[in-house]
């Protein structure tokens, strides 16, 4: 029943900015790292940046100074704010979850996806 709910996605021209959001509700625990991962037409999944609970991120040497995961804890949300758009950028964008339960059992948890599309 943990739910993520992405928005932000859309269409833009090279250069541009879009900054996508992740909302997670209905968990019971603690949220450790959030991360955003995007997949291209025809191609594997691929790790675009996380950040831990205490707000270390890493980021894939593709988007590095371009892209900026941040997230604010009090609204369970974190954000991906994308500049410098490329049209190699361009991708169905999931953000992931872990939860630990009070168990301390960790799971990953997705988002629906939201599509971001870049313009050469």
């Amino acid at each position: 029943q943990v739910q993520l709910v992405e928005s932000g996605g859309g269409l833009v021209q090279a250069g541009g900015s879009l900054r996508l959001s992740c909302a997670v509700s209905r968990y019971i625990g603690s949220i450790n790292a959030m991360g955003w991962y995007r997949q291209a037409p025809g191609k594997q999944r691929e790790l675009v940046a996380t950040i831990t609970s205490g707000g270390t991120t890493n980021y894939v040497d593709s988007v590095k100074n371009r892209f900026t995961i941040t997230r604010d804890n009090a609204k369970n949300t974190a954000y991906l704010q994308m500049n410098s758009l490329k049209p190699e950028d361009t991708a169905v964008y999931y953000c992931k979850a872990v939860v630990t339960s009070p168990f301390l059992v960790e799971f990953d948890y997705w988002g629906q996806g939201t599509q971001v599309t870049v313009s050469s």
